[in-house]
């Protein structure tokens, strides 16, 4: 049974406890409400969470598990020759994983029977065929062996779904008439209600948390499965990068030196272009600026923060490319080639990091108490002494955060640079040269024709924990400074 529908399921069912439930506790009184301990739909919303809470987690708790189960039982299958072919088991189960989703692409369009699709005598080249013909990929030879694998995963999901399914309705089931049972005008129906929501709030303030310990851990696995298949030291010290898609990586040159400097060159452009222009608006805006000019200047700017990357893009490959090309091109300096350069990247994403900067500073400056500056003002400083001397170093915490965040986004950025910077991998100091930056590199490499199991595609997962690393360290670094600073300022 699809997931959709197995959840709407629980929801009615959990919808017709409620009315029930509710029914049950004014019956209970002769319908006279003031005899229960709560209100009626409190009994109601009792029924509700113990249908819906139980079952879901057991689902949720399901989705995990089954994977896992099915994969250590399919796993045994493969033959030991298959995976030295290969280079890795992953990649096998990969393959497995792919055939058993074109069978059922193939058994739902009516192309083969499931019949067919179950037989285990079946003729891979066949199958093979009716796979390509339905534009399913296969991306090698499918061999019986690896065939009966995919049928196997293919039953063991469909039997898994099936009792999955049966299990959570009858725990909701199970949980509604549980509910509806202990319906009665003693019932603390209020206390039960608000102790199982406050229960959910926790719950719901914990996924930020878990999420990042799930993306830590994904990047963690992948990022070792990538360092068995690759050598680490080549990938951390090698200057070329030059992916094949042929060979399942044994000719590929994966170093990431080029697409870090390619990464560093680019935001530093950017930062370059942002901090300035962004931190002497915000210094207007608060200090200088009338309401008026402020009420409209302020929203002007953070519009900026709204236009998608991918206009910030086409903004650079349409308009400010030709513009540095008939400047620096051939026509002007000669320095440059093409539209795509370091210096059209660089110039668009500090025009889109602008308001990140400034709104912020300009939240932060606001937030100095005023008696410092009438305090810098009282023994006869100026106006642009008193911003410099006082309000600036108090605020100096937040405007580091400000540029932190705005570091953050350039180093994170894609778009922008897919079009504006292209896509060569290089080490040079010439900012009107072509380069590109680890972001692009995790999109292409993921989008690829690789196997997601091949050197190719897991290399996505080691360039996004390098990634994170530098970020967790210049979030670390700033930190420090800032908490120094206050010392001193304190």
């Amino acid at each position: 049974m699809p997931i959709f529908w197995l959840i709407l399921i629980v929801l009615a069912i959990a919808a017709t406890g409620f009315v029930i439930g509710r029914k049950r506790a004014l019956q209970s009184v002769g319908g006279d409400g003031r005899r229960l301990h709560s209100l009626p739909g409190y009994y109601g919303y009792n029924v509700v969470l113990k249908a819906i809470v139980p079952a879901f987690l057991l689902m949720i708790v399901w989705l995990l598990v089954q994977p896992l189960v099915v994969n250590n039982s399919v796993s045994g299958m493969i033959p030991e020759e298959a995976a030295q072919t290969a280079g890795s088991q992953s990649l096998v189960m990969s393959e497995i994983r792919r055939l058993s989703s074109g069978l059922d692409a193939v058994t739902g369009m009516g192309l083969l029977s499931e019949e067919a699709a179950r037989d285990p005598g079946a003729d891979p080249e066949a199958i093979s065929q009716t796979l390509r013909d339905a534009g399913q990929i296969v991306t090698s030879e499918v061999t019986t062996p690896i065939l009966n694998a995919a049928q196997r995963f293919r039953g063991l999901n469909a039997t898994g779904n099936l009792a999955m399914s049966a299990l959570v309705i009858l725990v909701a089931l199970a949980g509604a008439l549980l509910a509806i049972r202990e319906t009665n005008p003693e019932f603390r129906a209020r206390n039960t209600v608000e102790q199982g929501v406050k229960a959910l709030l926790i719950g719901a303030a914990s996924i930020a948390v878990l999420t990042t310990i799930g993306i830590v851990l994904s990047l963690v696995f992948n990022t070792v499965e990538f360092f068995r298949l690759y050598p680490a030291t080549d990938f951390f010290f090698g200057t070329e990068w030059a992916p094949s898609f042929s060979g399942r990586g044994g000719s590929s040159q994966l170093g990431i030196i080029a697409l870090l400097w390619g990464t560093f060159y680019i935001s530093i452009v950017a930062l370059a272009v942002a901090v300035p222009i962004g931190l002497f608006a915000a210094v207007y805006l608060s200090e200088y600026a009338s309401p008026r000019v402020r009420s409209f200047a302020k929203p002007m700017l953070e519009v900026l923060a709204g236009i998608p990357t991918i206009v910030y893009g086409l903004f650079a490959l349409l308009t400010v490319g030709p513009l540095l090309m008939s400047v620096f091109g051939r026509e002007g300096f000669g320095w440059m080639q093409s539209g795509t350069a370091v210096m059209t990247a660089g110039l668009v994403m500090g025009i889109m990091l602008i308001p990140f900067v400034s709104s912020l500073s300009d939240d932060i400056i606001n937030a100095v108490p005023q008696a410092m500056r009438d305090g810098s003002y009282g023994p006869g400083a100026t106006k642009s002494e008193t911003i410099k001397q006082v309000v600036l170093p108090a605020a100096l915490p937040g405007i580091v955060g400000a540029v932190l965040l705005a570091a953050s986004r350039a180093i994170g950025e894609t778009m922008i640079v897919v079009l504006g910077a292209g896509a060569a991998a290089r080490l040079s100091l010439n900012p009107f040269e072509a380069m590109t930056t680890v972001t692009a590199k995790i999109v292409s490499q993921l989008t690829g024709d690789a196997d997601f199991a091949s050197p190719e595609a897991l290399v996505a997962f080691a360039l996004g924990m390098t990634l994170f690393v530098i970020t967790l360290g210049l979030n670390v670094f700033a930190l420090y400074i800032v908490r120094k600073y206050r010392e001193q300022y304190d």
